[in-house]
């Protein structure tokens, strides 16, 4: 039987905002298996990244259910949710969300110190030069490009070794060439630590590599576009 690292049921997200309630995401139900590369593409506002906020415990559904890793998501409190992520998952935004006052070597090996890792700044120095940042481990992000920045982004959410990995538009804010380099760590990443990778993005290029590619519109899954793959 296949493991499944998702197994998402009639999962719904609603926000209040100032023009009142706002219907996001509606009847979502997906199923993800373990090690598999699955692509969430669609328009502009149809709900991609609210369901892979959800995904990571960034978001609560407002009903539903998603299990991760055999652990619901919905039942867990801020606490337990951000011990998960640390424990089972990397998380990597179109923004960098790096520590300024941080060189890239502490902004990688700071989440292993706090998570106990004994090795933090060894594994990190090793995270780092994977992604070909060897010689730059003591620069700040502001000595560094988007591209470079980006690259310590990817190493701080491989360090400790995720069996989850989360992609937000990854390489939304890079130029061609930069971007065409963080796919390919991306799925190396993935590779070396086997890794279930789930990411959204608008680059057709990136979600051709996927696995399998799900569709977005008006919050729902496009079952006609699932159909037609």
């Amino acid at each position: 039987m296949t493991e499944l690292v998702y197994s998402i049921t009639d999962t719904n997200l609603s926000l209040n905002g100032n023009a009142g309630r706002v219907d996001i995401l509606h009847d979502i139900t997906l199923e993800i298996a373990a090690g598999e590369t699955l692509g969430l593409v669609g328009p502009s506002g149809s709900g991609k990244s609210s369901l892979l906020m959800l995904m990571g415990g960034l978001e609560q559904a407002t009903s539903g259910s998603i299990l991760a890793l055999g652990q619901e998501l919905t039942k867990m409190t801020e606490d337990q949710l951000a011990r998960f992520r640390r424990d089972h998952m990397g998380v990597v935004f179109q923004s960098f969300h790096l520590i300024p006052t941080m060189t890239a070597l502490e902004n990688v090996a700071t989440p292993l110190e706090l998570a106990g890792a004994r090795d933090a700044f060894a594994r990190a120095q090793a995270e780092l030069a994977a992604v070909g940042l060897g010689d730059r481990i003591n620069h700040y992000p502001s000595q560094m490009s988007g591209g470079e920045q980006q690259r310590v982004a990817l190493a701080r959410a491989s360090a400790p070794r995720p069996r989850i990995l989360l992609a937000d538009e990854p390489t939304g804010n890079l130029d061609e060439t930069n971007g065409q380099a963080i796919m390919d760590l991306l799925f190396d990443l993935r590779d070396r630590h086997g890794a279930t990778l789930i990411m959204v993005t608008h680059a057709p290029e990136l979600a051709a590599r996927c696995d399998r590619v799900v569709r977005l519109r008006d919050g729902r899954i496009d079952s006609a576009a699932m159909a037609a793959q």
